[in-house]
C-alpha cells in the first residue's frame, strides 16, 4: 500500500446507488483507499465484480423503504461515512409534472437521504465522529435548467438539508457536504439519452452546456468524494462541492 492508499484506512463507509456511475466508482475508490464498503443498491445483480471485492460488501437496498433501510442500519451497525448516492432524473417543466412523478422524485432524492441519514446519525453521534456526502447537482438551487422542474426542486431541497445537518450537528463531530456534479458520463445518463428522438443530438447538447466540452467522470466525481470523506477535509463542512466542468460560471 502506497502513501495514499490510506486515506480512508479503518473507516467503514455506506453507500447507496453503488451499482453504476458515480456511486460504484466511489465505493471502488473507497476501497482502493483502505476503507470497508457497503454497497447498496436496489439493482442487486449488478452489485458484482468489483475491483476490491474483499473490502466490499453488497446489499440489495430499496432507499423508499423504511423498513429495508433500518434493517440494512441494523446490520451495518457504525458507520464512519454515509454517501447517499441514490437519486432520479425526471424530465419535464412543471406543468408537465403530474403528482405522481413531483413526489417520486421527492422520495427517492430527498425523504431516502432523510431516512438513511436517521438510521446512521445516532451511531456516528455516539462514537463522535462521521462524515456524510449528499448526492445533489448543480441544477438545483445553483442553476436552473430546462425541463427539469422536480429534479432541480429536489436537489434545492438536498443542499437545505445539508445545511441544516451541518448546522445541528457542527459541534458533536459531524460534517455533511453536498456533492453537485455538472453532467456526467454514467449509464443513467445513457438510459435518459434513449429517451429522445434523436439521442446523439442530445447527446451533444448535453456536451454543448459544458464549457469545458466535455462530460465529466464517474472517477473524477469519486475522487472528490474521497477528500470530502478524508481527514484531509477535517475543517469542511455545510458546504456546496461543485464539480461542473464551468456550467456555472
Amino acid at each position: 500500500m502506497n502513501a495514499k492508499a490510506g486515506r480512508l484506512a479503518g473507516k467503514t463507509a455506506f453507500i447507496t446507488a453503488a451499482a453504476q456511475g458515480i456511486g460504484r466508482a466511489t465505493a471502488e475508490a473507497f476501497a482502493a483507499e483502505g476503507a470497508k464498503v457497503w454497497a447498496t443498491d436496489i439493482a442487486a445483480d449488478k452489485l458484482t465484480g468489483f475491483a476490491h471485492p474483499a473490502a466490499i460488501q453488497a446489499r440489495r437496498l430499496d432507499v423508499t423503504d423504511d423498513a429495508a433501510v433500518a434493517a440494512v442500519a441494523q446490520e451495518v451497525g457504525a458507520i464512519d461515512i454515509l454517501f447517499n448516492c441514490a437519486g432520479w432524473v425526471p424530465a419535464g417543466t412543471l406543468l408537465d409534472t403530474g403528482k405522481a412523478d413531483w413526489m417520486r422524485a421527492f422520495d427517492i432524492n430527498v425523504h431516502s437521504m432523510y431516512r438513511t441519514i436517521r438510521a446512521f446519525l445516532p451511531g456516528m453521534l455516539a462514537q463522535g465522529h462521521g462524515v456524510i456526502i449528499n448526492t445533489a447537482s448543480v441544477v438545483s438551487s445553483l442553476k436552473g435548467v430546462p425541463n427539469r422542474a422536480a429534479y432541480g426542486a429536489t436537489k434545492a431541497a438536498v443542499i437545505g438539508l445539508t445545511k441544516a445537518v451541518a448546522a445541528d450537528y457542527v459541534t458533536k463531530g459531524i460534517r455533511c457536504n453536498a456533492l453537485c456534479p455538472g453532467t456526467v458520463e454514467t449509464p443513467s445518463l445513457h438510459d435518459r439519452l434513449q429517451a429522445f428522438a434523436d439521442p446523439a443530438a442530445a447527446r451533444r447538447d448535453f456536451i454543448a452546456r459544458q464549457p469545458m466540452g466535455r462530460l465529466g467522470t464517474p472517477e473524477e466525481i469519486a475522487a472528490l468524494c474521497v477528500y470530502l470523506a478524508s481527514d484531509e477535509s477535517a475543517f469542511v463542512t455545510g458546504t456546496v462541492q461543485v464539480i461542473d466542468g464551468g456550467m456555472t460560471i
